[in-house]
């Protein structure tokens, strides 16, 4: 049961990253000094293909896991910033 719900999270945290990317006007990222839009869309779809493909406690999964982290707490900030929403989730 927890390993389902670990398994079922980290999915839905690389699917919030990903649609949150998606959604996020390009410029945006260029402005706040990040990588590209298709940069992060593609980190981010490889990602969810890896955690619907590897099990739980492979390195390919926790790879995946830390790529949606990163986009999730360092990049959606600073271009929620640049868009003028402030700080915040």
């Amino acid at each position: 049961m927890v390993v389902n719900a670990l398994r079922y999270g980290t999915l839905v945290l690389a699917g919030w990253a990903m649609v949150d990317a998606a959604i996020r006007p390009t410029p945006a990222f260029a402005a706040a000094g990040k990588l590209t839009k298709p940069g992060w869309l593609a980190i981010n779809g490889i990602a969810l293909i890896v955690m619907l493909v590897f099990q739980l406690l492979s390195v390919q999964r926790l790879a995946a896991i830390v790529a949606s982290v990163v986009y999730l707490v360092d990049v959606r900030p600073a271009l929620r910033e640049v868009q003028g929403r402030g700080r915040g989730w």
